[in-house]
C-alpha cells in the first residue's frame, strides 16, 4: 500500500531547521508568518523573551469577514502588521516564512509588509 506523505510534517522540519539559525530580538524580532487553507496570520514575536509583539491575520475585525485564504486577503494581512508594526515602533525585522514556499500568499505578504515600511 502506497503512504502519501505529510506535507505539514515535511513543512515543520523545515521550519524547526531555519529557525535553528534564526531568531528574533526586542530590537529585531522575527515576522513569522502561518497559513491555514482559510486564513493567513502574521506576528511579530521576540523570541529572546518569548512574547508576541505585534499580530495581524484574516480573522481581525479591522480587515472584516469577507477576507480569506487568497492572495488580496494575504495582501490586506501585510499591509496591516507593517502598520501596527510601525506604530509600536519597529521598523527592522527578520523573516521567516515558516517553512511554506516564498510564493503565493506568502510572498505577497512579505512584499506588501514591505511596501508599507518594513525593512528585511
Amino acid at each position: 500500500m502506497i503512504t502519501k506523505p505529510d506535507k505539514n510534517a515535511a513543512r515543520l522540519k523545515r521550519h524547526a531547521r531555519v529557525r535553528r539559525n534564526l531568531s528574533g530580538t526586542a530590537e529585531r524580532p522575527r515576522l513569522n508568518v502561518f497559513r491555514s487553507s482559510k486564513h493567513i496570520y502574521a506576528q511579530l514575536i521576540d523570541d529572546v523573551n518569548g512574547v508576541t509583539l505585534v499580530s495581524a491575520s484574516t480573522i481581525d475585525n479591522e480587515l472584516g469577514s469577507d477576507n480569506g485564504g487568497n492572495v488580496e486577503a494575504a495582501k490586506l494581512v501585510g499591509e496591516l502588521v507593517a502598520k501596527r508594526a510601525i506604530e509600536k515602533g519597529y521598523k527592522v525585522v527578520v523573516f521567516d516564512r515558516g517553512g511554506y514556499l516564498y510564493h503565493g500568499r506568502v510572498k505577497t505578504l512579505a512584499e506588501a509588509a514591505r511596501e508599507a515600511g518594513l525593512q528585511f
